[in-house]
């Protein structure tokens, strides 16, 4: 199929880069002439795991403008995933409404049926409002006669976002009429092959379906945090063994149950605050969706309050982990960047480490840490070491590097993931377990 991707930044590059891989003829659209520029040099314009690979592959397949009447007549469907930030916890669609008015502008010039497809997460009514609206009064089209619209959101995640779209879990439709949801149907058909579950209907169903499955998310990852925080005050209790019997059952599952640290990024936080806005403005009590907002802020005051445990109210700090998760620069709301900020109020000196994101913590910590330019490096400067994170780099550490100048260095390891054999050479403190059972 002929298709526009709307936005190239870090979600959408590799859905532009995904779909062309798989063989489909894509325009990428971008106000922003870097992104653009280096898509049609062959260069990945973000930082994601296997983006340049699918660029690759997509070879001439892939082309960018910054020119909407150039893209957008000769395609099939435009999929728009741009910002939509939040203010006062409820998502603005300003960007969404400016794309769409330019798209339905561009169609004026083609008698072509095309399908638009918001992508971007949006609050529910949106889609069947200003949004339509906007799109029939700039295109001088009706939807649902020469024109479709769909809101279709992706469950993705930074770090793996090449991965997620190649295998998601569901499709998520809301249509404006079933041809436009077929033609939406079918360009995935070309891109998965095998199609996974797909769940099909009107769009403020999907809206509300889309931030409800991130918002359960979020209570199952604040509900592993809450059994961690009980099992470090049970002696012989271990979140671990905890969670892992309660993941065979078919009714909870694995994924999400690992108490740790809290969950950070551009999605997750925002989803549950928007999830809890809406309810509220529609006179719903948001009990469990505010409950879980309030266990994930209150864990960086826990690790905080832990570190002054172990080692005083000024020892030296190695804060490992800054991005919000692992093989993604992001470092928006980020359990460690706060973490570390936190303990540099409290009069600690802070030197800290990431693979990936030491530059953007750098813009929100600026000189109130030092940076690392290893893990190995933060590690020999302090005295305690706080993994925030679990990075491949980190869960590869060897014992040399906690036995720089003889001192013996206490480590919370928030995830778990340091190899056994560290324990000979520094004091491991792990989150979610409790002191060892008496006998």
């Amino acid at each position: 199929m002929q298709i526009a991707v709307i936005g190239l930044g870090k979600l959408g590059a590799p859905l532009a880069a995904v779909l062309a891989s798989r063989g489909h003829d894509v325009m990428g659209v971008d106000l922003n002439p870097a992104y653009v520029d280096a898509l049609n040099a062959g260069r990945a314009p973000v930082v994601e795991p296997g983006l340049q690979a699918c660029i690759d592959d997509a070879g001439p397949r892939l082309r960018a403008s910054t020119d909407f009447a150039r893209a957008i007549p000769g395609t099939d469907i435009s999929f728009v995933i741009v910002p939509t930030p939040s203010v006062d916890g409820v998502f603005t669609n300003r960007y969404v409404v400016d794309a769409v008015r330019r798209i339905g502008t561009a169609l004026r010039a083609s008698d072509r049926y095309h399908v638009v497809n918001i992508t971007s997460t949006v609050m529910p009514g949106s889609t069947g409002g200003k949004i339509h609206a906007t799109l029939e009064a700039a295109s001088g089209r009706v939807v649902g006669e020469t024109l479709g619209l769909t809101y279709n959101p992706e469950f993705i995640a930074l770090g793996s976002v090449v991965h997620d779209l190649l295998h998601p879990d569901m499709l998520l439709i809301g249509e404006s009429d079933r041809r436009a949801g077929d033609l939406l149907e079918a360009a995935y058909r070309i891109t998965l092959g095998t199609l996974p579950p797909v769940r099909r209907m009107n769009w403020v169903n999907a809206e509300l379906a889309k931030i409800a499955v991130n918002t359960f998310v979020t209570t199952k990852i604040s509900y592993a945090n809450m059994l961690a925080e009980i099992c470090e005050h049970l002696p012989g209790a271990d979140v671990d063994v905890v969670t892992g019997a309660l993941g065979e059952d078919s009714r909870i599952g694995r994924k999400y149950l690992r108490g740790a640290l809290g969950y950070g990024g551009p999605c997750f936080p925002r989803d549950n605050v928007a999830f809890a806005r809406l309810a509220r403005h529609l006179g719903v009590a948001a009990d469990i969706a505010e409950a879980t907002d309030a266990i994930n802020r209150r864990q960086v005051d826990r690790v905080v309050a832990l570190v002054h445990r172990l080692g005083g109210t000024a020892s030296p700090v190695a804060v490992l982990g800054l991005a919000y998760k692992p093989e993604t620069p992001v470092v928006e709301e980020s359990q460690g960047v706060m973490i570390a900020r936190r303990l540099a109020q409290a009069g600690h000196a802070v030197v800290v480490a990431d693979p990936l994101a030491l530059d953007g913590a750098a813009a929100v910590l600026g000189d109130s840490v030092l940076p690392a330019a290893t893990p190995e490096a933060a590690i020999a400067m302090a005295k305690i070491v706080v993994v925030a994170t679990p990075a491949a780099e980190f869960a590869a550490l060897r014992p040399e590097a906690f036995t720089a100048e003889g001192r013996r260095r206490i480590v919370l390891d928030c995830w778990r993931v340091l190899p056994p054999a560290l324990a000979e050479v520094a004091e491991i403190v792990h989150i979610g377990r409790g002191a060892p059972a008496d006998g």
